[in-house]
């Protein structure tokens, strides 16, 4: 259950599962993605496991969705058709688990990862953290995202962050209602898991159909977005615009390390 990439540790009956490639801003590759998805299947049904905890690496990053050193190389419809349904069994995972689900965010939640948080039950954070859907800047049709973002916040809000690709601070994403709670940098995981095991301590068939009555009443929107997805999803790569649009990415990656500059996964 813990590679070099996804740790999972305890604290008492909360489980702390953590992305671990703080170098990458823990952007996640087809091994970390599948591999996530069965690590939480079978936290899902550990019944030692009252609450989930999810967090990044490091200070910088909680997730910055795919890795685009992967993506790069996709060449062919069935390729990128894979992709998006391995992030479909991704998220099916996440929405099938019946206890609470808590994201402390250490950092920026961009693409991938920021609908990931976004599915958690809450989202503890800090004053540095950033959050956005910049798909559409690196040639990504803007589809599940917005099927993620419209259960939270207005379509007016959907529309502003799916056309621009902009990142919010935290004080508009805590206007936008998509994080629960505020709290020194150094408290937010403390904070996440004593909010998970006041959680996970309540009546359990009760919590248990509560979390399904929310996934089954959304599964037809789910499913209907992904359908979407692939067809714009085939389409863009076929295009080559997002393998354009990563390569230029990366290249400025490197000129700004060559040049000592940091920059963002």
């Amino acid at each position: 259950m813990q590679s070099d990439e996804i740790l999972v540790t305890r604290d008492g009956e909360v489980a702390i599962v953590t992305l671990n490639k703080p170098e990458r801003y823990n952007a996640w590759t087809r091994a970390m993605r599948n591999g996530l998805a069965d690590i939480l299947r079978g936290l899902g049904i550990d019944d030692s496991v009252k609450a989930i905890v999810f967090t990044g690496a490091g200070e910088k990053g909680f997730c910055t969705g795919q890795d685009f050193t992967e993506s790069q190389s996709f060449e062919d419809d069935a390729t990128s058709r894979a992709w998006l349904y391995e992030v479909k069994d991704l998220y099916d995972a996440v929405r099938h688990i019946e206890k609470p689900t808590v994201a402390a965010l250490n950092g920026i939640a961009a693409g991938s990862g920021f609908q990931f948080a976004l599915l958690m039950d809450f989202r503890i954070g800090h004053s540095g953290v950033t959050m956005g859907q910049p798909e559409i800047n690196n040639g990504i049709p803007s589809v599940v995202g917005p099927w993620v973002m419209s259960g939270r916040i207005t379509l007016t809000q959907v529309i502003d962050l799916a056309l621009t690709g902009r990142l919010i601070d935290c004080d508009e994403a805590v206007r936008m209602g998509l994080i629960n709670k505020v709290v020194p940098a150094a408290e937010v995981l403390p904070i996440a898991v004593a909010l998970a095991r006041e959680l996970g301590a309540k009546p359990p068939t009760a919590l248990r159909y509560t979390k399904r009555a929310f996934r089954l009443s959304t599964q037809a929107g789910f499913d209907e977005a992904f359908e979407i997805a692939e067809e714009a999803q085939v389409a863009a790569f076929a295009s080559k615009e997002p393998q354009r649009c990563m390569e230029e990415f990366l290249r400025i990656r490197q000129a700004r390390k060559e040049t000592g500059h940091a920059s963002i996964e």
